[in-house]
């Protein structure tokens, strides 16, 4: 009995300790020291109303826009299924998007030069990755550029 009454009490401070203390410690730890990060780095418009977050990527379909990587995840950008496409280098099936991901880029970028960035045409392991290579974005300079009705630049 002495025995079990020791397990309990071991099984309960460690409960507490490890399933209250230390998560409301970190938790409280996080918004103090990374507030903006702890809440899920959220984006919001000019009326303050939130409209995203900087870690989930997001389609953008108008050419004022760069086009960000592929997404896998659900219907796209669906951060409740987060998750890569599992295809192989080896799958027809990743073949067959990448080339039409490809061929729609193309056509929506007639003034670029060289191949479509890899990047452009495969998804992030999770699906939801925002972040493009600078070869990435310099591939797009010239249609943002001419759908914002901007100079190049030296890009």
């Amino acid at each position: 009995m002495k025995t079990l009454s020791t397990a309990l009490r071991a099984t309960l401070v460690t409960l507490v300790l490890t399933g209250l203390v230390y998560p409301l410690g970190m938790t409280a730890l996080a918004q103090l020291c990374f507030p903006s990060a702890a809440n899920g780095s959220l984006v919001s418009d000019e009326n303050g109303k939130t409209v995203g977050s900087h870690l989930i990527g997001q389609s953008f379909a108008k050419p004022g826009y760069f086009q960000p990587r592929t997404s896998a995840a659900g219907n796209g950008y669906d951060p409740m299924a987060s998750g890569g496409s599992n295809f192989g280098p080896t799958s027809a099936k990743l073949r067959e998007r990448a080339a039409a991901d490809a061929k729609r880029l193309r056509a929506s970028n007639p003034e670029s030069k060289g191949e479509v960035p890899a990047e452009l045409v495969t998804a992030s392991g999770s699906g939801l990755d925002p972040h493009i290579s600078p070869a990435s974005a310099r591939w797009q300079v010239a249609r943002v550029a001419q759908a914002r009705g901007i100079s190049k630049g030296s890009h």
